[in-house]
């Protein structure tokens, strides 16, 4: 069974930053490109980045270029997204997804291979 464990959201303040963490299991991480998903009260999800299965691929959505980073660790499981330069914009819950064995950027992975979300807020 998949298992995807996100951790790391929050409240910070505009211009603040965070890292979000999601703790892969069940699956072998290490073959799957993974994505990060995200969805706003009263919208749909968006895609927001994803990684090939060696991490020697990456994408973002035009909106976070330059300000989030997407990393792994696949000896550890793990996926990563660092947030800097957060706007109120980005608030939403994050999702971490498992993607598919071939990489096929900017996919938003079917929703049963997501995980239960963490909530990033930029407020001040």
């Amino acid at each position: 069974e998949v298992q995807l464990v996100e951790s790391g959201g929050g409240l910070v303040q505009p211009g603040g930053s965070l890292t979000l963490s999601c703790a892969a299991s069940g699956f072998t991480f290490s073959s799957y490109a993974m994505a990060w998903v995200r969805q706003a009260p009263g919208k749909g999800p968006e895609w927001v980045s994803d990684i090939s299965s060696g991490g020697g691929a990456t994408n973002y959505d035009t909106s976070v270029k330059g300000r989030f980073t997407i990393s792994r660790d696949n000896a550890r499981n793990t996926l990563y997204l660092q947030m800097n330069s957060l706007k109120a914009e980005d608030t939403a819950v994050y999702y971490c997804a498992r993607g598919e064995l071939t990489y096929i950027p900017h996919l938003i992975p079917a929703r049963a291979y997501w995980g239960q979300g963490t909530q990033v807020t930029a407020s001040s």
